[in-house]
């Protein structure tokens, strides 16, 4: 009896301790990514086992599924607003935006079962996990990535809306996208890590990095990230076994040519938290590498990323208030960048030999990595960008009420806005679009504008009662003006929102206009001479009656005023008004 008793209680401690085992760790040959069901169940059954975990569905994805938050508090506080009074910091931790990457959602796992098991959650940091962020690509599991090095089977990269959701952060089409801004701006993390697998050249390193480019991160938080926790977490990484380098996007054909730093403009995650004041991180698993060795590279990686921001916690809160702080005084905004080729810094990289043979499918030469020869050298990394367009902040902006899906955006992120009380005509400056690239096959389900060209014009415009007024003196400038300037590269304007003002509402009928426009050009000697020295300059206008009639009537009182009119206005004197 009393060995029966003693089987049984092994048994029962062995079972226990097997069913807090992961998908991944329970798989034999540890090449294995968890279901999104078994995702789920997992973390269903931890949060049944510890009071320092919660799970909160926020929002609905396109699937139809809510997306699923992890939050960890030590002190079992789960109210934002009292974690912030407490002067905690949250890291924020996102997984499986590309379901084909699924690394972090299995080192995840593993990481909260470890934190809560050994009682080792930090005092200082509340840890928030989004489970699996592209459950609609999580959903369509199989075989889509060609140069990936396992798992067995894994997510696809789009959603249910076919959209790359890491393109989708500015634009928020998606309810996924909705659900992550709702979940970060109730949350207001301080430091954000999204983990991703990377593709592209063949080298030593199991993981790369993407830190926020120094030169678009706020100079107050690049500072700290640049001198002292990058370099923290590129030590401790070596340490571990899996030493890191910076993300690899070469100069040229392979990296010994030189790597260039990643720009993560406002359509990816870390461009978009950037404008949000957040320290962030991309992880990059390299997708050769063996599986296992990629998912505890990035279990490894976030364990150290919580000590450091536990070891500095009230320093990165004092960083956070004053980078809030200064951009609310901020007047210059960039809107975007270029590199500068002509500065740039040296890094020691592990690579192998790259070279050119002949192409068995095509008969001619092929790049390979040989990997029987390793090197390590140094090599240029183009890590400086300037930029190519800055603007002056105005006093505020006002948009009008009909443009609700910039509204509701701006609620989602907390932007402070007040809106008119009464019809009232201000004085401000107004945009007319001059001209504009847009491409002929559509991006993101977006045929996206570039190459902005702006004619300024100072302007007396009816606003209604209701209208909205967001005065820029905000943490959240950045996010404001980047998306509100349309020359900015992931403007609302850049995006399509506001592509209805690219189309004339009135016309005329020639016939009946011939008249009107003879006797405008005998009022008007001006506008004669106008059209005179353009058909001397333009022989296809001189030869077309179509053409000169359309060239009065655009210099006419009758063209409409609201053509090519960006509707946002920017307020740039200090205006009383009625607002509510």
């Amino acid at each position: 009896m009393k060995s029966t008793l003693t089987a049984l209680f092994i048994c029962i401690i062995f079972c226990s301790a097997k069913a807090q085992l992961t998908p991944f760790e329970l798989s034999k040959d540890k090449n294995y990514t968890a279901t999104y069901s078994e995702i789920i169940a997992y973390y269903q059954k931890l949060s049944g086992q510890y009071p320092q975990m919660r799970l909160l569905n926020i929002g609905m994805t396109d699937v139809g599924k809510p997306l699923t938050l992890i939050v960890l508090s030590r002190d079992k506080v789960f109210d934002p607003a009292l974690i912030k009074k407490q002067n905690k910091r949250v890291l924020l931790i996102n997984n499986g935006i590309h379901p084909g990457e699924p690394e972090g959602i299995d080192a995840s796992m593993m990481l909260t079962r470890d934190l809560l098991k050994k009682n080792a959650l930090p005092k200082d940091v509340v840890i928030c996990l989004i489970a699996v962020y592209n459950i609609d690509g999580c959903l369509n599991r199989g075989l889509s990535r060609i140069n990936q090095n396992g798992p067995r089977a894994y997510g696809f990269r789009g959603n249910y809306r076919n959209l790359d959701l890491n393109r989708d952060f500015i634009k928020a089409d998606s309810r996924n996208a909705l659900a992550f801004e709702k979940i970060l701006n109730t949350w207001n993390p301080e430091v954000f890590l999204d983990n991703h697998t990377s593709d592209g050249a063949d080298y030593q390193y199991v993981m790369t990095l993407i830190e926020t480019q120094k030169d678009k991160q706020n100079p107050i938080l690049a500072a700290y990230t640049s001198k002292t926790l990058s370099p923290e977490l590129y030590k401790r990484m070596k340490t571990s076994g899996y030493e890191m380098t910076p993300y690899v996007e070469s100069e040229e054909t392979s990296p010994d040519s030189g790597i260039v730093s990643f720009l993560e403009t406002p359509r990816f995650a870390t461009g978009y938290t950037a404008q949000h004041n957040i320290i962030s991180y991309i992880t990059e698993t390299h997708m050769l590498k063996v599986f296992d060795k990629r998912v505890y590279a990035t279990y490894d990686f976030m364990q150290h990323l919580i000590d450091i921001v536990e070891r500095d916690a009230k320093q990165i809160g004092q960083l956070k208030h004053d980078a809030d702080e200064q951009v609310k005084l901020q007047q210059t905004f960039a809107l975007n960048w270029e590199l500068d080729e002509q500065h740039y810094d040296t890094l020691v990289f592990k690579g192998f030999y790259a070279g050119h043979k002949t192409s068995e499918v095509s008969g001619l030469p092929r790049l390979y990595y040989d990997r029987s020869k390793p090197y390590t050298k140094t090599i240029k990394y183009y890590d400086n960008y300037k930029a190519s367009a800055t603007i002056e902040k105005p006093l505020a902006y006002v948009i009008p009420q009909a443009w609700g899906k910039v509204i509701d955006l701006y609620k989602l992120n907390n932007v402070a806005m007040k809106q008119l009380a009464h019809d009232t005509t201000l004085d401000l400056q107004l945009y007319y679009i001059g001209d504009y690239k847009t491409p002929q096959r559509p991006y993101e389900g977006h045929y996206l504008h570039s190459n902005v060209k702006l004619n300024p014009v100072d302007i007396k415009v009816k606003f209604y009662a209701g209208d909205y007024v967001v005065y820029t003196n905000q943490a959240l400038n950045r996010y404001i003006v980047e998306t509100l300037e349309p020359q900015g590269v992931d403007s609302f304007f850049a995006w399509n929102f506001f592509d209805s003002v690219l189309g004339e509402k009135e016309y005329f009928s020639d016939y009946v206009f011939e008249d009107v426009a003879a006797d405008l050009l005998k009022k008007d000697p001006d506008l004669k001479k106008k059209l005179e020295d353009e058909k001397l300059k333009d022989p296809k206008l001189a030869a077309s009656a179509s053409a000169q009639l359309y060239f009065v009537y655009r210099n006419s009182t009758y063209f409409e005023k609201t053509y090519l009119r960006y509707p946002v206005g920017r307020l740039l004197t200090d205006t009383k008004l009625d607002l509510k």
